[in-house]
């Protein structure tokens, strides 16, 4: 596997291996497309908006034939790499090639509507953490717990310290490779890299980030994605 050429202080990661069956496409939903340009190209745009992130390293399906085709792989700044059958082993495969970097942002493929603002807060954890945070939004909605196999409600769960986690999600990246690594070799269940280091007994900060940093995982979100993505390019071009 190839490794970045010259290391960063702060390398992105871009899990992108997944087939987004919820989507109900004909394509992974990170190859579809608002304004002409699919929702992994917006994404990592975001990421580039900020010059602390130089370079992204983006995990693909082995089957994956539709990165290729993007302008995105003539990019230097964009490395692709082998993904996994799960996030946690295709953010691995990222770390694997992100040597030399101190810190690592992983992202979602699929989430295009991140706010520069919340980024540049998201990186300043370096400032003040050695363990590293996520954005997230505080649940304002009440929160229902279901039967076990059934569409009935069990409880009502309470609502106070519950977050909705976002991406991006920051951390040291000997740390994150530790704990992934960890997590995946006592089959551990990881559902975001948060996760892996809370396993590992860590406990990431929590940055307050905006609600319409929205991940397109069903097909009414990519409207409302085209929505949110052009008030932020509207305000960053006035």
């Amino acid at each position: 596997m190839n490794t970045l050429s010259s290391p960063a202080e702060v390398i992105a990661v871009v899990p992108a291996a997944g087939i987004g069956s919820r989507m109900q496409a004909a394509c992974p939903k990170q190859y579809l497309t608002i304004s002409q340009h699919t929702l992994l190209e917006h994404s990592i745009a975001r990421l580039f908006s900020h010059p602390a992130i130089t370079q992204v390293i983006v995990a693909v399906s082995p089957d994956d034939a539709q990165f290729a085709l993007l302008p995105l792989a003539c990019d230097p700044r964009v490395l692709r790499v082998t993904g996994g059958e799960t996030r946690a082993e295709s953010v691995l495969a990222g770390l694997h090639a992100a040597q030399g970097a101190s810190w690592v942002l992983v992202h979602d493929a699929a989430r295009p509507c991140l706010h520069p603002d919340d980024l540049a807060r998201l990186l300043q954890v370096r400032e003040t953490s050695c363990v590293g945070g996520i954005l997230a939004t505080p649940v304002r909605d009440t929160m229902k717990r279901g039967e076990p196999g059934k569409a009935a409600v069990a409880n009502t769960v309470e609502r106070d310290d519950l977050w909705h986690a976002l991406t991006p999600q920051l951390f040291p990246h000997t740390l994150l490779t530790a704990c992934l690594t960890r997590a995946l070799t006592e089959g551990a269940i990881i559902t975001d890299e948060a996760s892996a280091l809370e396993y590992c007994g860590y406990h990431p900060l929590l940055v307050s980030g905006r609600s319409d940093n929205i991940k397109v995982t069903r097909p009414e979100d990519l409207a409302l994605a085209a929505f949110y993505l052009t008030q932020i390019e509207l305000k960053e071009s006035a």
